[in-house]
This record gives structure tokens, C-alpha cells and sequence, in this order.
């Protein structure tokens, strides 16, 4: 250490790892690359091989898929052997990188980094003038985050969420009328809706895009039990209609969030159940220093969920609001009584079961 109380060793530190942080930025936006293209599931199914073989495997251009290949060689993802010119995705790796290896499948979360560089002035111009930037700038989010989900709860629905609520299933099996607040592009709704056929369901989303695509997957499926609306949550109508709500990694980036959760405590019936997903941690960023995933949680917060709800003069409440802020703004909405549980599968997530 200095006598002005500069720490040489520290610093010298700080300043390898600032240089693995570009790296490893750079090892994601090709990750997101590896997946987008199926690079990485290709590389999976077939043994060691050249670039053309790969790029003739894949479809795609053999130039770029070498070029690739090599930033993956030297990130140590993918192994070569000079002497045969062959590239090699080993299994270990394989087990985090591919589709099939859901809900494992890291590339999959990669894509959040490119994709939230794309919206980078427009955040920087919101540090500076306040406000925020609307979901309209966000053209591969609805995508990528019905691909997150599709990994985190619609996989795991039946067999491991749902029975979170005891006698939930079977409630279904008999028929009820089911809501889901901010259901995206519908794949946890109309998945439900094909396993509990007796059941009743509706999803509301604040995008006409998301409502498409949700109802044109249960246009596909053949589903005549579900229907899909377009509606700011915040103004949901109804009381005591639904036996089961459901809210999946919706909450915080509502505009209003404290609204929505009392629209939904007035919309459910007695006796019936609210199941809300959202982000695992604490609402003290010192508690989350060691959570895994925490910096990426944090950026998303900063350049979507934040923002979107600050584009629409809402509260701002973004990704980490924590589970003690999350049991708080449920006790003010009504829910006394909550249950907090994370499944094996999924460590990124809580899911709060309570009722009425």
C-alpha cells in the first residue's frame, strides 16, 4: 500500500478482473449467437468436425460459423484439434448450453445481454432526463422472456408448481375459473388449459403482441376453454370471480403494482388461491451480494423492468424488490397468510402461494 493510502495489489486486482469482464461479456453475446443459430445444439448431436461440416450441419455460412468457432475455442467452450482441424462441444458443456438441456440451458439467459444493449442511449439519455423507455423499444423481449419461461415454469407446471397449493390440481381436474395476470404470450395458461379441459381460463396482458401470439398458439392447440384480452391489469374489472390467480414474473414491472395485487385479492373468490413467481432476493442489495446472477438482475432492472414501468408514470419498483418488499405490498393488498417456497430447479425464482 502507498502512503496516500492507495492500494497497489488491490488495484492491479480490480484491474484483471475488469479485463475477465470483457471477455466474459464477449463469451455471451457470442453464447446468444450459439444459441440463436443452434450452433450450440448441433455441435451437441453430431461428433467432432470441421467448420464446413458443422456449417453444412446447421445451415448456416461457413465462414462465420469458423470465425465463431474459434472465439469459442479460445473462450474454452469448445475444444479443436489442430492436427484434424476439428471442433468438439464437449458433454459437460453441452449439459449447459443446449435446448435440450432446459432448464440448465445458460445460452438461453445470454441473449439478455445483446438484446439490453440495444436499448443502451436510450437508458443513458433516461440517467440524465428521468422517465423511461416503453416496451415498444423492446422488440426480442416478449421472445426471449417466453423462452425464459418456458424453461422455468411452463416445464415445471404441472408436476412442481401447481402442486405448491395443496388440492390445487384437483380443484383443476374438476373445473374452475382460473385467471393469469400479465400472461405474456399464454404458453403457462393454454398448457393448463389442455391439462384441465373441466377448467375455466382467462389471461389479460398489457401487450397486443404477447395477446397474438397467446391466442394463436390456442387457436394451434384447439383450445376452447381459454380466451386471452388485452388489459392494463391496473384496471382490471370483477370481484370474487376466479378460484385461482396466477402471476408469473408479472408483478414487478407493473406500472402500479400495489393496484394490481389489490385488483387481484378483490377478484378472487373466498377460498381460492393466488400463485404469484418473481425473482429470488432481498429487498437490501447487501443481502444479495452473493446471489447468483445478482449483477445480471440488477442490469435488468436498470434497462427493462424499471424503465418500462417508469415509461408509463408508474412506480418503478424493477427486478429486486425482494421478497420482504414482495410480503409487504401482499399484506397491504389483503394476503396475510403467505407461503415462500423455491424449487430445485429453479434457484432464480420465488413462488408465493396465499389465498382469500
Amino acid at each position: 500500500m502507498s502512503s496516500n493510502g492507495f492500494n497497489e495489489q488491490r488495484a492491479e486486482a480490480f484491474a484483471e478482473r475488469m479485463m475477465g469482464v470483457l471477455n466474459e461479456g464477449a463469451v455471451a453475446l457470442m453464447s446468444s449467437i450459439g444459441h440463436r443459430t443452434g450452433l450450440f445444439d448441433t455441435l451437441a448431436q453430431i461428433p467432432p468436425a470441421t467448420s464446413a461440416q458443422i456449417a453444412e450441419a446447421a445451415e448456416l455460412d461457413e465462414r462465420y460459423v469458423r470465425e465463431w468457432l474459434d472465439g469459442m475455442v479460445v473462450s474454452q467452450v469448445v475444444t479443436y484439434d489442430p492436427d484434424s482441424e476439428q471442433y468438439a462441444l464437449p458433454p459437460e458443456h453441452a449439459a449447459f448450453l443446449t435446448r435440450s438441456a432446459a432448464p440448465d440451458n445458460m445460452a438461453m439467459f445470454a441473449q439478455y445481454i445483446p438484446l439490453l444493449g440495444t436499448v443502451e442511449d436510450k437508458i443513458v439519455d433516461c440517467f440524465y432526463n428521468g422517465g423511461g423507455v416503453p416496451y415498444s423499444e423492446f422488440p426480442r423481449f416478449v421472445e426471449v422472456m417466453a423462452e425464459d419461461s418456458g424453461q422455468t415454469v411452463v416445464a415445471a407446471l404441472l408436476d412442481s408448481i401447481l402442486p405448491l397449493a395443496p388440492g390445487l390440481t384437483e380443484r383443476l381436474q374438476a373445473g374452475i375459473d382460473v385467471l393469469d395476470v400479465g400472461c405474456g404470450s399464454g404458453r403457462a395458461l393454454n398448457l393448463m388449459a389442455g391439462a384441465f379441459p373441466n377448467s375455466r381460463f382467462t389471461g389479460y396482458d398489457f401487450l397486443e403482441t404477447n395477446i397474438a401470439a397467446a391466442r394463436a398458439e390456442a387457436r394451434e392447440k384447439g383450445l376452447s376453454n381459454v380466451s386471452f384480452e388485452v388489459l392494463d391489469v391496473a384496471e382490471m374489472p370483477g370481484r370474487e370471480q376466479y378460484e385461482l390467480i396466477t402471476a408469473f414474473d408479472a408483478i414487478h414491472d407493473q406500472a402500479h403494482p400495489a393496484r394490481v395485487l389489490e385488483n387481484i385479492h378483490r377478484a378472487l373468490k373466498p377460498g381460492g388461491v393466488f400463485l404469484m413467481q418473481d425473482i429470488a432476493g432481498s429487498s437490501h442489495v447487501h443481502h444479495n451480494v452473493d446471489l447468483p446472477l445478482a449483477p445480471l438482475l440488477y442490469t435488468v432492472s436498470t434497462m427493462h423492468c424499471m424503465t418500462v414501468s417508469l415509461a408509463q408514470d408508474g412506480e418503478g419498483l424493477g427486478t429486486m424488490w425482494g421478497k420482504e418488499k414482495a410480503l409487504e405490498m401482499l399484506a397491504d393488498a389483503g394476503f396475510d397468510d403467505v407461503d415462500v417456497h423455491q424449487l430445485e430447479h429453479d434457484f432464480q425464482n420465488y413462488y408465493y402461494v396465499t389465498g382469500k
